[in-house]
């Protein structure tokens, strides 16, 4: 036995949209079924239809995936064919698809509920509802993006001092980013700046700002953070000035090792702010290994500087 639909329609269905198909002699096209719950995702008006005719049968097209997935295709169908959604139906869609589906991007949404993606940002702002935090979202195109682009430029540097000599394309699609974004962070890296620049960082830090301030009432304390960073690299005068004399010498620039080398001192060379927020950014249980990992790393670049000047000599 067939249940009603989970119709994006806030007014149910037409009366006279139902005796127009009513009239047609032709067989109906196939209604589309929730196949666990027996539900009509779409087709609404042809099956009072074809019962008001004293049609028996229908045909059926079954559709496989959750309830909230079916309401989706229940509003996608209804919004490129058969009788248009009105605005109410539209709106009201698109609230239920964010609170369902909250790691779809805002044109992804859009596109499903026939609005504008401005539109659709509008209603994502005024949801009172309890959205789970989420760092991504997922676009039309499939791509899985992240939500504060910081964090993904964040990651195309980890990934050109790993590995230097990675395409920008091969970079953008391992950090999620577009590719003309992965090329401004080799620039940035190169130039000895920070992969994110400051009005993202200031955005990421009234996002901080404003999940601090509602935080559950009565919720438990974080452990605390130390408040003093790390003594930065690029601390010492005159640091600077020579990182960028190595970066114009050909004989480092133009060797595969050299090249490396320069992408290894400019993702290390990162000031006091950065160090800020790589300490926020460890997780209480995992203070000590970090520790331990940043200790073996500068004892490795120690190592490598007395060597160096013991060859100097």
């Amino acid at each position: 036995m067939l249940s009603p639909s989970d119709s994006p329609r806030v007014a149910g269905e037409d009366p006279l949209h139902i005796q127009a198909l009513a009239r047609l002699e032709a067989p109906l096209p196939p209604i589309v079924v929730h196949r666990t719950t027996l539900r009509v995702v779409d087709g609404m008006h042809r099956l009072r239809a074809a019962r008001l005719r004293g049609d028996e049968r229908i045909a059926v097209r079954f559709f496989d995936g959750s309830p909230e997935d079916a309401f989706v295709l229940a509003v996608t169908s209804n919004t490129r064919d058969g009788l248009p959604l009105t605005q109410a139906d539209r709106t009201a869609a698109a609230e239920r698809i964010i609170r369902s589906h909250p790691h779809w991007s805002d044109r992804l949404i859009a596109s499903a509920a026939g609005l504008a993606a401005s539109t659709v940002a509008a209603l994502r702002r005024r949801s009172t509802g309890t959205a789970p935090q989420i760092t991504a979202r997922t676009g039309r195109d499939g791509r899985v993006r992240p939500l504060n682009a910081a964090e993904g430029r964040r990651r195309a540097g980890e990934l050109i001092a790993a590995k230097p000599e990675a395409s920008l394309r091969e970079i953008a699609d391992g950090a999620g980013i577009a590719i003309g974004t992965a090329r401004d962070v080799r620039l940035r890296l190169l130039q000895g700046r920070d992969p994110v620049p400051k009005k993202l960082r200031d955005a990421e830090s009234r996002l901080r700002d404003d999940a601090g301030t509602c935080a559950r009432p009565g919720a438990a304390p974080q452990p605390a953070v130390p408040t003093a960073p790390p003594a930065p690299v690029t601390g010492a005068a005159g640091e600077e000035p020579a990182l960028l004399r190595l970066r114009k010498d050909p004989s480092l620039r133009f060797s595969e090792d050299g090249r490396f080398l320069l992408h290894l001192l400019s993702a290390h060379a990162v000031g006091s702010e950065t160090w800020h927020r790589l300490l926020d950014a460890v997780p209480a249980h995992r203070r000590t290994a970090v520790a331990q990992a940043a200790r073996h790393c500068g004892e490795s670049w120690l190592r490598f500087a007395s060597e160096l000047e013991r060859r100097a000599v």
